[in-house]
C-alpha cells in the first residue's frame, strides 16, 4: 500500500485516491480539426514511462482535489508531490536511485 501526501490533507493510505493518468497532458486547441490518427494518439499514447513518471490524482475519498505525484514506476517510491497548476519539482536521480 502506498502512502500519499495530499497537499491539503496530509498522509492518508492510496485506497482514499484514484489515479488519473499521466499528468501534463496538453488538450489539442483545435480538436475538431485533428484526423483521426492525431486525436487516437492524444486520447490513448502515453509514455508509459520505467523510472520517474508525473502523474495526476484525486483524493477522491477525501477533500476531492486533484494533484500531482512524481512517482518512480519500478520500485512505487513517491518522490514529489505538488498541486495542479505548480511546476514540477527538480529531481536529483542520485536521491532515489
Amino acid at each position: 500500500m502506498l502512502l500519499i501526501v495530499c497537499p491539503w490533507c496530509g498522509p492518508r493510505d492510496e485506497s482514499e485516491f484514484s489515479y488519473g493518468g499521466e499528468a501534463h497532458i496538453a488538450r489539442p486547441k483545435n480538436p475538431e480539426k485533428l484526423s483521426d490518427e492525431k486525436w487516437g494518439d492524444y486520447v490513448f499514447m502515453r509514455a508509459n514511462t520505467k523510472g520517474v513518471l508525473l502523474e495526476r490524482w484525486v483524493h477522491s475519498h477525501g477533500c476531492g482535489r486533484w494533484f500531482n505525484v512524481a512517482r518512480d514506476t519500478v520500485s512505487y517510491r513517491i518522490l514529489a508531490v505538488y498541486r495542479m497548476g505548480e511546476k514540477p519539482p527538480k529531481l536529483d536521480p542520485a536521491t532515489y536511485i
